[in-house]
């Protein structure tokens, strides 16, 4: 019996394709339509596969998070761990960057993806905070790399400085110091790294500044000791 002419459709194989259809055509390009014609097949013959488009979304989120490396989290140095950690994860999404609008808002249910976050809000307790403060700094870290990877800062302005500074001095201003800095780095980079490290500093003081006997994220509770007074 001869081979197929085409490769078998597995689930797998759809996921990476709509993938590839979100990375080129952005989230609304995500039909089952155009998903079908990508693939070489009847529109109908993706629902074998696949029970839903919310099903579908939810097999790209899991591609997208199993690029997201979470091991630079386990490194001793809480503060270099997560300073990789969060330029890995940002890479993912410059590389994916139309899967932010599709996948921002939605639940949290993939075992990796809560894996992560399980590893993450502990290396944050292993920095001192306690679990409510490590939870909104994990938040702030979504917001910092997922926001920077969706905006372009510097695209945003093309003038030349020069052609700002008469109505908006201080613009124009920052600008040109900004483009003197460092050479023809990237200022969306550099404002990534700024905002990460006072991040960090933030962390760090709110370590150092914790009430004495908080209990870090991860740890625990402490076992309830029996009142002799029935209280």
């Amino acid at each position: 019996m001869g081979r197929p002419s085409r490769a078998l459709l597995t689930g797998e194989r759809i996921a990476h394709a709509a993938l590839q259809v979100v990375d080129e055509e952005g989230p609304d390009g995500l039909t089952m339509r155009a998903l079908a014609e990508r693939l070489g097949v009847k529109a109908a013959s993706l629902y074998n596969h696949i029970q839903s488009k919310d099903a579908l979304v939810d097999a790209v989120s899991e591609l997208v998070n199993d690029e997201i490396d979470h091991a630079p989290l386990a490194d001793p140095d809480w503060r270099a761990g997560l300073a990789a950690y969060a330029r890995g994860y940002r890479a993912v999404f410059l590389r994916h960057p139309n899967t932010i609008a599709l996948l921002a808002r939605r639940r949290v249910e993939a075992d990796r993806a809560l894996r992560g976050y399980d590893t993450l809000l502990a290396t944050l307790g292993r920095a001192g905070l306690d679990p409510a403060d490590a939870a909104e700094t994990a938040a702030a870290l979504d917001y910092l790399v997922l926001g920077s990877a969706l905006e372009t800062f510097t695209a945003g302005f093309t003038r030349t400085p020069d052609a700002y500074r008469p109505d908006y001095p201080a613009l124009a201003d920052s600008l040109e110091a900004s483009r003197a800095r460092d050479g023809a780095s990237d200022l969306d980079d550099r404002g990534f790294e700024l905002g990460l490290r006072l991040l960090l500093d933030g962390v760090e003081h709110r370590g150092r500044t914790a009430p004495t006997g908080a209990a870090p994220a991860g740890a625990a509770p402490a076992a309830r000791i029996p009142d002799p007074t029935g209280r």
